[in-house]
């Protein structure tokens, strides 16, 4: 089965065309194998596309985490899946439409630098109420911001939101240890108030639109960059009040632009895709 290596910002994603491949076992189990980085190729998920319309530029998109669960939606895995499009000329127009189990997703070609692409993509409203997200405590909450959440017997204030996947938000003035975030980051990803899991996401405050983000995801744990997740902290942080409708997202390998003009309209993330390589797995 031959596949593509993409990644944006270090968040990488292996993608089977299935336009011209087949899966010969379920794809959660070829997820677990294939992005195992020890006795597999290696990434944070799998991407299975096909081209359902071209002349509507609309195509299949499907995530699988590491661990072979499926996912809603991927911000970085649309712009991979988007690059990899335009690379292989599947695509005529600068816009494509991604089926995905949120609804339609679109991304927009902005420049190309050889295997570089820069590319927005719109990430859809968010979703605030706890229903929605899903969040259940046993009450109703219309918005989800500075909620006392108990990990270990430690009070932390959260904010919740969904772009499409559930997000929890803490705000931090220092990182802690590595060891320490990813401790609470693999404790609030199952915590029962969690019907689905979540994403979390630990945001440091730079200035009026700049903040800086860690990445826990649910199903794969420490990420280098999410997009979904820079949609979350740049929402929680508008919802809070500490940056205005346009943000910078620092990650660990870079920045996404992140804009949500405002309440109940849709967010906006512009930021990079690059092709790394392409390759063969063989089924067992």
């Amino acid at each position: 089965m031959k596949f593509s290596k993409f990644h944006s910002l270090g968040n990488d994603f292996l993608i089977v065309d299935l336009d011209e491949a087949v899966l010969l076992e379920p794809p959660g189990d070829l997820a677990r194998r294939i992005c195992e980085r020890h006795t597999g190729v290696g990434a944070d998920g799998l991407l299975l596309l096909a081209v359902k319309d071209r002349d509507r530029s609309e195509a299949l998109f499907r995530i699988f985490n590491a661990d072979g669960s499926e996912a809603e939606i991927s911000g970085n895995g649309l712009r991979c899946a988007a690059a990899y499009l335009y690379s292989q000329q599947k695509i005529d127009s600068a816009v494509v439409r991604f089926q995905t189990s949120t609804g339609l997703r679109e991304c927009a070609l902005i420049d190309r630098t050889e295997s570089r692409f820069m590319i927005q993509i719109e990430m859809g409203v968010p979703r605030l109420r706890s229903a929605d997200i899903p969040f259940d405590d046993g009450r109703v909450h219309d918005r989800i911001v500075d909620y006392p959440l108990m990990i270990n017997r430690k009070t932390y204030p959260v904010t919740i939101v969904s772009m499409g996947n559930p997000h929890c938000a803490l705000f931090v003035d220092r990182f802690a240890s590595r060891i320490e975030w990813q401790e609470i980051g693999r404790e609030i990803e199952s915590h029962p108030f969690f019907p689905n899991r979540t994403n979390i996401e630990f945001i440091r405050r730079i200035g009026p639109d700049d903040i800086e983000v860690l990445f826990w995801e649910r199903g794969v744990g420490e990420t280098l960059s999410s997009g979904s997740g820079a949609c979350a902290a740049a929402v929680a942080s508008i919802l809070k009040g500490f940056v205005g409708r346009t943000v910078s997202v620092r990650t660990s390998m870079g920045a996404l632009r992140v804009e949500w003009p405002s309440d109940g309209e849709r967010v906006y993330q512009t930021g990079p895709a690059e092709f790394a390589f392409v390759g063969s797995f063989l089924f067992k």
